[in-house]
This record gives C-alpha cells, sequence and structure tokens, in this order.
C-alpha cells in the first residue's frame, strides 16, 4: 500500500497566540499556593486554578508545573492548590473563583495505584507528598476534587486530566473493584476531559473562554473528550458502526474496522487516492460488517468520520464486546490517522477527538525553558520550620539533579501506560536547550555535585528515534515500532545520542552522567558506539533493563523481544566493561502474574535466573492498570493482539493468573532463592511433574531441606503469607519514571516525560 496519499496532519504552534492582557504582570517566582502570595504578585484574582493531588514541585517533570508554566507564559495567572483536604469544598475556595476555570489532576501518578499494591494492599507511603506520607490524596482523586471544585463554584467550568483521567477516557476495566466502570467523564460531570500531553489543547481551550466562548462549544479540540446528547453523529459527520463483531449471516468481503482508510478502500475496490480525500454526507451510517450487496461505500476523510464503540452497558457485562472496544481504540491513536470515537454511556454519548499532534523540537524547548523555580514551593519550608530545611518530597529528591530529553515511547509493550498517554511519537528536545538546562542546574540547584543523575525520559534511548518518513509514520497503524521486530521505516541512529552524552560530559563542573531511565536495549544493539559510548562512561556499577520473561508465551503478550535480545546486548555490556577496565552488572527485572503466563513459564524463568545467578530482591507483579491491552486479557481472557470473534475457534484464549494463591506462586518462582517460598515451590515442582528439580544438585532449583529457625524459618503461622522481602514498589531504587501528565497533565505518565512513575509502570524497559 502507498503511503504518500496520508497528509500529516499540522497544528497551531503554541506561540502563535496572542498573549493574554495579565501577561503584563511577569512571571511569578512560584505560582501562588495562597491568598497572600496573590496579593504580593498584585493579583486580585486568578485565571484559572490547577488543583493536583502532588505537593507543587515548580520543575518540569511535574505536570502541574508545566501546565501552569505554560498558561503563564500565554498571560494567564496561574493559582495552584495542591493536596487539599478534600473533606469539604472550604479549601477549594482558597484562591477564590477562577476567572476561566479549575484545571484538575490527581498528579503524575494515578491515585489508586498510588494507594495500592499489585495485591490490592494499602500502601504506606506517597513519594508526591512531603515527608513520603500516605493519605494525602483521596482514592479516584479526580473525581473528588471535581465535585468539590463544582460545590466550591457551580458555574465555573472544570477541566480534568493527567494520567488518571487520560487512561479512563472511556468504559474502562477497574482493577479494585473488579468490574467495568463508566468514562470518568460520566462520573465527574466534568466539562472537558484532556487527555495524552496536554499543552496544545489546555492553551486552546484557555484562549477560547477567554475570549468568552461557551466550554460546550469546544467540541473541536484535539485531544478532547466530552459529553454530549444527541445519539448520531453531528452533520458532515460519517458514523461508523463497529458495536458489534462477528453479525450473523452471510457476510462477504466487508469493511475491517481495524484496517486504515486505504485498505478499507482496496477492500471495496476503489483507489487510495480518492478515499483519503472522498467526502462524507451528513449523519451518514456505516454497519460493519458490510455486505457487498449494499453497494460499495465511500469511506469519509478521518476528520470527518467518527468510530461507534459499543456502549457502555454492553462492554459492561460482554467481555467480547469489551476486548473489541479495547482493540479499537489502541488502533485509532496515531495522530496521523486516528478517527474520533464515541461511546454511548445511558442518555448521553462521550465524545472522544483524535489524539493531540507532537509538540516540535521547538515547542518542546519552549516548554522546558520556561522560567520554573526547580524545587519545591517554599511553604513547604515553612511547614518544616524553616530550620532544617524543606520537609523532603522523595518524588523531587529522586529527579532534582536529572533531565528529561524527550515523551513517548513507540515500544506500545501492553502493560505499559505510556504510549496510551504520551503517545509513540517520540517528541524531542534540542541538544542546546538539554545542555542549558544542565548548565541551569548546576549553577541554580542547592546540593549539586557535578553528577547528573539521568538523561533520560520513558526510554533513554529513543531520544531522536523515529520514522524515516512522515507520511508513512502518518499512516501507520502498528502498536509498536519494534515488535515483533524492529521496523525497517525505524531510524536506529544513536549518533545524535552519543553526540549529546559527549558534549554534557565535557561541560565545567559535571563530573558524570549517569543514565538511570529505562534502556531499550533491542534497539541500542542496533548501535555498538552506543553501548560503549554508554558502558564507558554512563553506568554506575549497574544498569538495569527489563526482559520481562524469557519465554515465549508471556513475551508474545506483553509485546516484548526475546530473552535472545537480551542475550546479545549483555555480551556487549560485558565486551566493553572489560575493554574500559570496569566491573560492572546488569540488573535485569522480570514481571511475574501477567496475562499469558503458564505456571511452567514461570518455572523456567526461575531455571533460568539460578543459572545465571541471578537473585531478585523486589518482584514487580503484574498490576492491571486501566485501557492497557494487557489489562483487557486480564479482564476478557481474550488476546485483542489477534483480532477478536465470538467463534471460539478464532478468538485467542489467554491464561490468566488469579486469585492470591497462585500470584503467590509466580511471585515465587522468582524469588527461588527465598526459603520462604521453598514450601510453596516443593508443592508446585511437584504438581507440574517437575519433581526432579527438588535436590541438592546443582541444576536443581530448590533443596530437599527447609532451614530451621533463622531468616529462612518458616513457621506454621507464616506458612502461607507472602515471603519476606517480596513486595513491588511503585518507585524503583535510584529513580523514578516521571510521567507528565499533561493537564492537566506526560507514570506516565506524561506526562511531561521524566521519571515520576506511570500508571502500572515502575521499572526500565
Amino acid at each position: 500500500m502507498s503511503h504518500a496519499t496520508v497528509t500529516p496532519p499540522v497544528a497551531k504552534p503554541l506561540g502563535s497566540y496572542r498573549p493574554f492582557w495579565a501577561k503584563r504582570f511577569g512571571p511569578a517566582p512560584f505560582l501562588p499556593m495562597s491568598r497572600t502570595e496573590m496579593e504580593q504578585l498584585g493579583w486580585d484574582s486568578c485565571d484559572v486554578i490547577i488543583v493536583t493531588g502532588d505537593a507543587y514541585v515548580d520543575h518540569p517533570s511535574f505536570g502541574m508545573a508545566v501546565i501552569g508554566r505554560t498558561l503563564e507564559a500565554q498571560g494567564f495567572r496561574v493559582g495552584v492548590i495542591a493536596q487539599p483536604d478534600w473533606n469539604s469544598a472550604e479549601p477549594f475556595r482558597a484562591l477564590g473563583r477562577p476567572n476561566l476555570f479549575f484545571g484538575v489532576a490527581a498528579g503524575n501518578m494515578d491515585s489508586m495505584i498510588n494507594h495500592y499494591t499489585a495485591d490490592r494492599k494499602i500502601r504506606s507511603d506517597d513519594a508526591y507528598t512531603p515527608g513520603g506520607v500516605a493519605g494525602k490524596r483521596p482514592d479516584r482523586a479526580t473525581l473528588v476534587y471535581t465535585q468539590r471544585c463544582q460545590e466550591a463554584f457551580k458555574d465555573v467550568p472544570v477541566v480534568i486530566g493527567g494520567i488518571e483521567a487520560s487512561l479512563r477516557r472511556i468504559a474502562h476495566y477497574d482493577y479494585w473493584q473488579d468490574k467495568v466502570r463508566r468514562s470518568i467523564l460520566a462520573d465527574s460531570k466534568a466539562d472537558l476531559l484532556l487527555y495524552g500531553n496536554a499543552e496544545r489543547a489546555i492553551i486552546e481551550v484557555a484562549h477560547r473562554l477567554a475570549r468568552r466562548e461557551p466550554i460546550e462549544a469546544m467540541t473541536d479540540i484535539r485531544g478532547t473528550a466530552f459529553l454530549v446528547r444527541q445519539a448520531h453523529a453531528p452533520q458532515g459527520f460519517m458514523e461508523i458502526d463497529s458495536t458489534e463483531v462477528d453479525r450473523p449471516g452471510r457476510i462477504d468481503e466487508h469493511i475491517n474496522p481495524y484496517l486504515t482508510t486505504s485498505e478499507a478502500a482496496v477492500s471495496q475496490g476503489e483507489r487510495c487516492a480518492k478515499d483519503e480525500g472522498g467526502s462524507a454526507p451528513a449523519q451518514a451510517v456505516v454497519a460493519m460488517p458490510v455486505s457487498r450487496k449494499a453497494g460499495a461505500v465511500v469511506m469519509p476523510a478521518r476528520d470527518r468520520s467518527v468510530i461507534r464503540l459499543p456502549a457502555y452497558e454492553q462492554v459492561r457485562s460482554d467481555p467480547v464486546l469489551y476486548a473489541h472496544a479495547s482493540r479499537v481504540l489502541h488502533l485509532e491513536t496515531n495522530p496521523g490517522n486516528a478517527r474520533a470515537l464515541v461511546q454511548r454511556h445511558g442518555e448521553r454519548d462521550v465524545w472522544i477527538n483524535p489524539p493531540p499532534i507532537p509538540l516540535s523540537t521547538a515547542e518542546m524547548d519552549a516548554v522546558f525553558d520556561l522560567p520554573y523555580a526547580r524545587s519545591p514551593h517554599p511553604a513547604y519550608a515553612d511547614a518544616a520550620g524553616g530550620h532544617d530545611g524543606p520537609t523532603k518530597i522523595p518524588a523531587w529528591e529522586m529527579i532534582r539533579f536529572s533531565v528529561n530529553i524527550m515523551r513517548g515511547c513507540f515500544g506500545g509493550c501492553t502493560f505499559c501506560s505510556i504510549t496510551e498517554h504520551e503517545g509513540r511519537i517520540i517528541q524531542s528536545r534540542s541538544e542546546d536547550s538539554i545542555i542549558r538546562e544542565i548548565e541551569e542546574m548546576r549553577d541554580k540547584v542547592p546540593g549539586f555535585t557535578g553528577v547528573v543523575s539521568d538523561l533520560g525520559g520513558p526510554t533513554a534511548n529513543m531520544w531522536r528515534i523515529g520514522c524515516k518518513s512522515r507520511e508513512i509514520e502518518a499512516a501507520c497503524r502498528k502498536p509498536s515500532c519494534v515488535y515483533p521486530g524492529i521496523c525497517p521505516n525505524l531510524n536506529t541512529d544513536h549518533g545524535p545520542l552519543v553526540k549529546l552524552y559527549r558534549r554534557a560530559r565535557a561541560l565545567r563542573g559535571v563530573k558524570k552522567i549517569l543514565i538511570g531511565s529505562g534502556l531499550r536495549y533491542d534497539l541500542a544493539v542496533q548501535s555498538p558506539e552506543y553501548v560503549k559510548e554508554l558502558v564507558t562512561h554512563h553506568v554506575g556499577g549497574y544498569l538495569k533493563i527489563a526482559p520481562e520473561h524469557t519465554e515465549g508465551g508471556p513475551l508474545s503478550k506483553m509485546m516484548k523481544p526475546g530473552i535472545g535480545s537480551y542475550d546479545r546486548f549483555k555480551q556487549m555490556f560485558e565486551k566493553f566493561s572489560a575493554e574500559a577496565g570496569k566491573k560492572q552488572y546488569l540488573i535485569p527485572y522480570f514481571i511475574a502474574a501477567h496475562p499469558g503466563t503458564s505456571d511452567e513459564d514461570m518455572m523456567n524463568l526461575a531455571l533460568w535466573l539460578k543459572r545465571n545467578g541471578f537473585k531478585a530482591d523486589q518482584v514487580q507483579t503484574f498490576y492491571p492498570s486501566p485501557m492497557a491491552t494487557a489489562t483487557a486479557m486480564y479482564h476478557t481472557d481474550l488476546n485483542p493482539l489477534k483480532g477478536i470473534s465470538r467463534d471460539p475457534k478464532r478468538a485467542e484464549r489467554v491464561d490468566i493468573v488469579r486469585g492470591e494463591r497462585r500470584r503467590r506462586l509466580h511471585k515465587a518462582f522468582l524469588r527461588w532463592h527465598d526459603p520462604a517460598n521453598w514450601p510453596l515451590l516443593r508443592e508446585a515442582l511437584k504438581t507440574l511433574g517437575r519433581a526432579d528439580l527438588i535436590g541438592n544438585g546443582k541444576h536443581q532449583l530448590i533443596p530437599t531441606y527447609q532451614p530451621a529457625g533463622g531468616e529462612g524459618y518458616v513457621s506454621a503461622r507464616r506458612k502461607n503469607s507472602t515471603a519476606p522481602g517480596t513486595k513491588t514498589s511503585t518507585v524503583t531504587k535510584g529513580r523514578l519514571l516521571t510521567q507528565h501528565t499533561g493537564l492537566p497533565p506526560r507514570e506516565m505518565g506524561a506526562a511531561p516525560a521524566p521519571r515520576p512513575p506511570a500508571a502500572g509502570r515502575r521499572k526500565p524497559r
């Protein structure tokens, strides 16, 4: 198929708007959090008030700071209400009535993942709160904050965003309640939802509200979702019916809702060029599949068509339709060709516009060059008494000496939320902008010792990597550029990144540049020069990477490369470490209990770990975050990657790890070396017919004996409890995966895109 007919969409530049009149006040040292601060700035009111579940840190790794500073640069007066007491509306009146709107976000991290482990146990800390104290934000914070804003000022529009809202924009499976919930728009009654990186959308919303345009009229902004009452497409749109699969009766060759426009045209005997430029009749509805006997169908331009998904009431009770809706949604995520989506919720439709156009390099530079204070708000120092310094915010401590260089991820891992939130088109900053930030951090951030803890983002080595052709990129429908193999259209040149590393290392006052973000090792092996540069200069003894598994079954459900890619990277890593005269080690991460993982798969992984001498200290268990493809597998037992059908012969079933006992078993295989797990593993090995692996030999997994007393002793009381030391950590030691969550906002997040965690994702890829 030719891609030449697909024209990449364009967007209005961020800097092309006429500034709002309040720009005369200039930038604030910190966005105000109190009326006193507003008065000191000479403000009588705020134009926009951002309500966030995180402590306010004025740094480009924190969503509220990015959105706030972006709006400030447009001339708006922006206030922040951080981690308010949600038990009444009074704290939401602290800054007065906003002139334009409230912007509500749960924070850089989904509030439910922030509160609960993968085993649904309450966490004891919160990395985004001073002192790491838990309990400073409610469950489902976006819903609660929106309700309180509406109580505080009934006539003020509420715009929701961030990772929590972004991943709940349609009907979604909720792991914590074990049911399908409505779109967060339907539950919150917010006026508008912004998903993904939200700078473009939030700027347009603010300027249009400033022009007194009603928010109900803002139905044409990319990257937004809203509620409407009509049950059909508006004038000029063609509605494509994708509410069912496998319709009964004779079906000839039909239009497949998963195809591109051009592919659908070819299936109907039309030419690609004709289809891409076709026009649609008003309110036309095309049922899918469509028999040829009904006549040829002229597909409309993508920006004038909308796909109707199965209604909430259908997907709530029908796993097949839920999996189908998930598949369609994930295939409509490329900004170059995505159609709008609509899903019925009772008497109203949730309308989801196509994703936002990624920021250009110049726009990324402008966002990161804004006048951030690069530190927590002084109020946290006051709260600490001002004597021993500010109360520490763990997320800030981890990223204070790191620099985010890009957003997005084209890996498409099914368990990860980054691609769903930030998109798979990489948005890179310029080399000069990155260098300026390092110099500013060196000169202005207290405590800098010359060590930059990270130059990265969602993936450390995707900076300035992307499709070789903008036209091909705009037409592509693949969920991943690197699975099942690296796309031949992907530019894998790491030369610019090597040049950046060398320039950063040469800066005055910089002693060491570490790479703490996750590394895509199957991409890295395409550039031995990059691996040598990384290993020789940028590894602090250990490098964390994530094969996730060794067996083909679970890897195919994760959309991850085979373990052979890890082996090739390991050989290069060890070779270049030896040449540099350094003893350095790879720390691989693996996931337990992922959909598609059998007990035998985990046993084989445990044997691989023992052969290679790995003893995992922390265990990551699969966490079904909203909207992820792997979550659709978990809920439906079906594989949306293979297509959905009611015919059991055509649909692929997925082995799902449910129940506390089986999840404990899979974690126990990852911690095969812990004596507390041996009784459970002995029982499992016998059940699997592999009792030969029980013994004291070198090639056996666990011994026949059980230590008595000491740390490894398993009492009757503890025999069925979780193994000591086994935990699912939201924060990977030494770094966070910052998810600037757009607004309102980038884990994952991204969220801008450095390193606090995306929903369901904490470790390197």
